[in-house]
């Protein structure tokens, strides 16, 4: 009798036990199938924001060369997987090698709208149906601080100290920089209102000029006391910089998605950050004013409105 009452319990056991063992078989499946599943979910989800990949082609002014290689170009890539392969010259220039077909790109920054409007129409090529002005920066006078009248530029007018005689000012060409344009403004309207004849004389010599990509360079190295600058320029080169006074002059950036673009869905991407409030961000810490909405100009109604929409462009 005990035998086989001891039989029965042991039997009673071992099936108790089994079921047990094949409960937490079971569980532990469920577990792992519910994991795989979530981890299918993740990394569906991952794919999802999985970051685009190609270049978008801009040409911008030399102005922003720093700016955009520095630090639009890198933040751009690291938000949106796109990557900038840019090309700097001087806004009107670019709009004639634009016009003449030896630079194509994707987006199109100008310091000047003039140099859009070159290129809207059919006799130009239609190359641009709108543009927004987007930022400001203004005018200033970089010197080098080593320079024998840096003290002067401190504590006098700045008319007045590069009217100073073997003071050496640079300036880019007014044929193929806005920028250069704005220099022999500044010049002429102040020798006009104080009567300071000899920057007329500054204003139309062609040995004071540079290539913009080289204006910096030449401060830098002492070869030239002081040179016109914006301030986004001379604050990525970490020039000393004094304000033009009695003028109120500045660059006007404008961009523009070029019509029959290569790469129009990254063109869209690059300038949806450059108006966005990571863009706005970078552009403030570097002399740059935003213009918040921007104001968007088109060639159809020749009309200037504010406007967050995108750009648009043709493709045929």
């Amino acid at each position: 009798m005990v035998t086989t009452l001891s039989v029965q319990r042991a039997s009673s056991w071992a099936n108790q036990s089994s079921r047990r063992v094949l409960s937490v078989a079971l569980s532990a499946l469920i577990v792992a199938g519910v994991l795989t599943g979530l981890g299918g979910l993740s990394r569906a989800s991952a794919a999802g924001r999985a970051k685009a990949s190609g270049t978008v082609d801009v040409l911008y002014a030399g102005s922003l060369l720093d700016l955009m290689e520095q630090q639009i170009g890198p933040a751009f890539h690291k938000a949106t997987g796109y990557t900038v392969s840019g090309f700097s010259n001087g806004s009107s220039a670019l709009a004639t090698e634009i016009k003449g077909g030896t630079q194509v790109g994707d987006v199109f920054l100008s310091a000047s709208p003039t140099a859009d409007t070159s290129l809207q129409g059919s006799a130009n090529g239609n190359w641009v149906s709108n543009y927004e002005e987007f930022a400001t920066s203004p005018l200033v006078l970089g010197y080098n601080p080593s320079s024998k009248y840096a003290k002067d530029l401190l504590t006098k007018p700045w008319y007045d100290v590069v009217d100073l005689p073997n003071f050496l000012l640079g300036r880019t060409d007014p044929a193929t920089d806005p920028k250069g344009v704005l220099a022999v403004d500044a010049l002429t309207g102040v020798a006009l209102a104080f009567d300071v004849p000899r920057l007329n004389a500054l204003a139309t010599s062609t040995s004071n000029v540079f290539p913009e990509t080289a204006l910096v360079g030449e401060i830098q190295a002492g070869q030239l006391d002081a040179g016109f600058f914006y301030a986004v320029e001379a604050s990525a080169a970490h020039l000393k910089t004094v304000a033009l006074t009695e003028t109120n002059l500045a660059a006007q950036y404008t961009l523009a998605i070029l019509n029959r673009v290569p790469h129009e869905a990254a063109a869209k991407a690059f300038v949806k950050f450059l108006l966005s409030s990571a863009g706005h961000k970078i552009l403030k810490k570097n002399g740059v004013t935003p213009v918040i909405p921007p104001r968007v100009s088109s060639a159809s109604s020749g009309a200037t409105t504010t406007t967050t929409v995108a750009l648009s462009t043709t493709t045929t």
